[in-house]
């Protein structure tokens, strides 16, 4: 029988299962908890903008999504989010998911801390973001009634969940900062890593090859 959370069923497929057990063993309980939250939120956000999304895709883009910031699928030389991305879609592929669905996947992930731009994409890439930015900036928090929040939080707590995320975004790609340049994670960085400095556009473009 198929867990139900808040009303949203959690998908219960041999690949849906094989994400969940691979994500449980990769990723530390605060990573795994917050997945399944991400998962939980764009579904009852798309809930109620009537979207139609295939459940499955969903659930392994929300599961996922972190996975770059884990000691087994971290990388140094890319963005934290690409590793997540390219993990999903092997996993997908290597399950018989057809490359158009995987690679819907993979933005869903590639795209999370991306503002804007994937809520005006596929309704499996646009819930990704809504349930990331309801967990972890509360962005669409007053979207889901207070006996949802209870429910999803009484499933998979959140405790002191703001500092200890912000530990495990610094911890996932503070060997990598040159690789957040141009996106929301070199605020963490410049929080939380003595000495970073954050590349800067314009000088990029001053001192570049071009004399003028």
């Amino acid at each position: 029988m198929s867990e139900s959370i808040a009303g949203v069923r959690i998908p219960d497929s041999a690949l849906a299962r094989e994400a969940t057990e691979l994500v449980r063993e990769a990723a530390s309980p605060l990573l795994f908890d917050h997945s399944r939250r991400v998962y939980l939120w764009g579904s009852l956000r798309g809930r109620e903008q009537g979207l139609d999304f295939d459940p499955e895709l969903l659930y392994v883009g929300a599961m996922f999504h972190d996975l770059g910031l884990t000691e087994r699928f971290r990388r140094t030389d890319q963005r934290f989010e690409i590793d997540g991305a390219d993990e999903a879609r092997r996993f997908l592929r290597s399950h018989g998911i057809a490359s158009e669905d995987a690679d819907t996947v993979w933005t869903a992930i590639a795209l999370h801390t991306t503002p804007e731009i994937p809520l005006h994409m596929a309704p499996e890439i646009a819930l990704v973001t809504r349930g990331v930015e309801l967990d972890v900036l509360g962005i669409g928090y007053d979207r889901v009634s207070e006996e949802e929040r209870a429910a999803v939080v009484a499933a998979h707590p959140r405790p002191d969940f703001k500092n200890r995320i912000l530990a495990a975004f610094t911890d996932g790609i503070k060997d990598r900062p040159e690789t957040t340049f141009g996106n929301v994670k070199a605020d963490v960085l410049a929080h939380f890593v003595p000495g970073f400095v954050r590349g800067d556009f314009v000088d990029v473009i001053k001192n570049s090859a071009w004399a003028e």
